[in-house]
């Protein structure tokens, strides 16, 4: 009341200063709290949030512009999203306002060009910065590295005025972080030349990205660490600890942990740990750093979560992960749900995977990819393409992950040739990752002619060269495989241990001996001898162009040897006749004690046996794959079985095998046994599977041709001649024989 009486009492003029003032401090109120606000959502990683309240604040406060805190906060937060579209129109507001002046939000445009991947807005953006800080220059440094014109970044670097540490980090980290590693390394050693003190960053970022070639660097470098005290900074023992992990090290990466002091280890220090145990296979131990990190009270992060259940493929380890994951408040996480999708598909539980999928609010394209990936790997072509449509619904663009996945599970032709249109419609026919996908499913599929002719259209790189050579093969055409092989040697590529595989397979089937020798003179001649899956083709080429010597021969100068090694040997026996040798090398394979009898392996050594009449070997080959190794008979070992023992007069014990309780026999194993009843005349047996033959092959002639023939080796002529008749009145009709030469 006061208040309103003085106001009364003051003249106009100064009543209208007044009010301003007041409103002019309201509007700042409400300005620090909005922005306050924006911090909080950029801070706690809603960026979309924090653009959507900037466009409120812009729009609906007539009183309550934007000022240079605002934008910077909004800048950041499209930075992390990122939106370079948003991105453009705040540059364009900062310029009409005059806000760009500022040097964190000029910085802050920087940060958005760079993470938007648009060096030539970073490049502008920094010449009209007029007096450039650390942080504008560690941002340019950093842009031009991570982009790739290192050519750019040293020319800035060379005509800096002042390099402090900070500089010289965004160049080290900068290369080595994008394929530059020797420039990165040489970097670092001129820093240390010059005398610049490295930082926890210098450290980290040379150690982080050192690999199992430059082992004797990172040593070198950990010693420097060790010397400096550095070994008191988490970054620091991280970095050495992945260095070690990158090396496949495993005893030194978690002697450096044990050694690391308590207070030392952080939550990033069990990330990395659990990280690289999981990546080495080494389950149980990740889980056990797990519960430590729970009893250190740390608490999981999302990358924790993320790296146990992405490679776990037990359900119930998983369901618990899962579990905790949840109780700690990551259920919304996008991250968390990808990687938990894709724990249950990897387990085979896609009716999870797809629950959790559904459940998640904010789906990325990791997300629907995950999904699209996991039915295709499931056989579930349908269903993938249902969810690639709700994405494409949803406004989610798919990629190259996307479109590979979908080809991959593509059932028949018309779906790749559709996805192809997409493709092309979607300008991704470019991308070497797709054009292999759609070469690779024309080949699946026997279309030669088109996978050829894209293959030729598009960029390559050594898997195209494996896809085309393959494709080839695959589908009939093996000399031209071989054609290609030799295109691919007079490329800038090299090929690798699967091109090899692949060219050893083809001369297998063509039984081109000369040409294998050739193949395995360049396997010598490059120092591929060393890799086991080349042995084993070796072995296989050589048994299928008649030299069982070399076959022998490669699989004793093998140093590594596993299960397939064994079972190509004792094949190439068994193709030669060898039976006494195949049963003799499955022996010394058992004494060996290394690598432990495989389904194949009994298939091999059985179809030995029965190639050269071993009776008894056999006998006791099976009696041990059912009681000692626990194989239920296949078809492949129960057709071995009755051949040989049809072939040797005992059709009563062929007959008790078939009958046994292990498994159903298949047709294909009757008529091995009823072809053994009419090389021997037992009319009993013959009778008995012709019936059951002839309910579910009644129009097959073959029954009555060989069931009449059985009679007739008996002697029994009516019999015959009745069966010839009921294979007229059924109206079944023996093809004639044919054959031809080529001269």
């Amino acid at each position: 009341m006061l208040t309103n009486r003085l106001m009364t009492k003051l003249p106009s003029y100064l009543t209208k200063g007044l009010t301003t003032i007041t409103e002019t401090c309201f509007n700042q109120q409400q300005l620090i709290k909005l922005n306050s606000r924006l911090a909080n959502l950029t801070r706690s990683t809603h960026y979309q949030e924090a653009l959507n309240l900037f466009d409120q604040i812009h729009r609906l406060h007539d009183n309550v512009k934007p000022d240079h805190y605002t934008l910077s906060t909004s800048l950041k937060a499209c930075a992390n999203l990122p939106n370079f579209k948003f991105g453009t129109k705040l540059h364009a507001y900062a310029i009409k306002s005059c806000l760009k002046a500022y040097s964190h939000v000029s910085n802050t445009l920087l940060f958005l060009y760079s993470k938007t991947h648009h060096l030539d807005s970073v490049k502008r953006v920094f010449n009209e910065i007029k007096d450039p800080d650390v942080y504008s220059w560690t941002t340019l440094l950093s842009s031009c590295t991570k982009l790739g014109d290192i050519p750019y970044a040293c020319e800035v670097f060379d005509k800096m005025p002042k390099k402090e540490v900070a500089v010289w980090n965004a160049m080290i980290t900068g290369c080595v972080e994008n394929g530059y590693e020797d420039f990165g390394f040489g970097l670092f050693k001129e820093m240390h030349y010059l005398g610049f003190k490295h930082d926890n960053y210098s450290f980290a970022s040379v150690l982080s990205e050192c690999s199992i070639e430059k082992l004797g660097f990172g040593r070198q470098v950990q010693a420097l660490v060790v010397k400096t005290a550095f070994l008191l900074r988490p970054s620091v023992v991280n970095a050495i600890i992945t260095m070690y992990f990158n090396c496949e090290d495993v005893v030194n990466a978690c002697r450096t942990f044990e050694e690391a002091e308590s207070f030392v280890r952080d939550r990033i220090t069990f990330n990395v740990m659990i990280y690289g145990l999981m990546n080495v296979g080494r389950v149980e131990q990740a889980l056990v750093m797990f519960r430590e990190m729970l009893e250190a009270c740390l608490s999981p992060s999302e990358l924790t979560f993320v790296s146990l259940m992405s490679l776990c493929s037990c359900g119930r380890v998983g369901d618990q992960l899962y579990a905790q994951a949840i109780k700690m408040g990551f259920e919304r996480s996008t991250s968390v749900s990808n990687a938990a999708t894709t724990m249950y598909s990897s387990c085979g539980d896609l009716n999870a995977a797809h629950i959790i999928f559904e459940r998640l609010e904010e789906k990325d394209l990791v997300s629907w990819n995950t999904m699209v990936s996991s039915y295709a790997q499931g056989s579930c072509g349908r269903s993938a393409f249902l969810i690639y449509m709700e994405m494409q619904k949803s406004g989610i663009e798919p990629d190259e992950f996307t479109f590979g996945s979908l080809l991959s599970c593509s059932e028949f032709v018309e779906m790749g040739e559709m996805i192809h249109a997409l493709v092309f419609k979607n300008g991704l026919i470019s991308r070497i990752q797709v054009s292999n996908s759609l070469v690779s499913s024309y080949s699946k599929h026997g279309k030669m002619n088109q996978a050829y002719q894209l293959f030729q259209m598009s960029p390559k790189n050594l898997i195209s060269w494996n896809i085309i050579i393959s494709g080839f093969f695959l589908n009939g055409f093996p000399a031209l495989g071989l054609e290609h092989l030799s295109e691919l040697l007079m490329s800038n590529l090299k090929p690798n241990v699967y091109a090899l595989s692949i060219a050893a397979s083809i001369c297998a089937s063509m039984s081109s001996l000369c040409q294998g020798k050739q193949l395995h003179g360049y396997i010598l001649r490059h120092d591929f001898s060393l890799e086991t899956s080349l042995g084993n083709a070796l072995i296989t080429m050589y048994a299928k162009c008649g030299i069982l010597s070399w076959s022998l021969r490669v699989f004793n100068e093998m140093i590594e040897k596993d299960t397939i090694s064994w079972n190509a040997l004792i094949s190439a026996f068994a193709q030669h006749g060898e039976g006494e040798e195949a049963v003799h090398c499955f022996e010394a394979m058992k004494n060996a004690g290394r690598v432990k009898p495989d389904r194949a392996t009994f298939t091999a050594v059985l179809a030995a046996c029965s190639h050269a009449g071993l009776v008894d070997d056999a006998t006791w080959i099976f009696n041990s794959m059912v009681n000692e190794s626990g194989f239920v008979p296949g078809e492949d070992h129960l057709s071995c079985m009755v051949d040989l023992l049809g072939r040797a007069g005992y059709l009563d014990e062929a007959e008790r095998v078939i009958s046994s309780q292990h498994t159903e026999a298949h047709s294909n194993i009757w008529w091995t046994l009823f072809s053994a009843c009419a090389a021997h005349s037992n009319l009993r047996l013959a009778r008995i599977i012709a019936g059951f033959l002839l309910e579910t092959e009644q129009s097959n002639p073959s029954v009555y041709v060989l069931l009449s023939n059985t009679y007739a080796a008996a002697g029994q002529w009516e019999e015959a001649a009745r069966v010839r008749e009921s294979m007229k009145n059924v109206g079944v009709m023996k093809q004639p024989g044919s054959s031809w030469i080529s001269v």
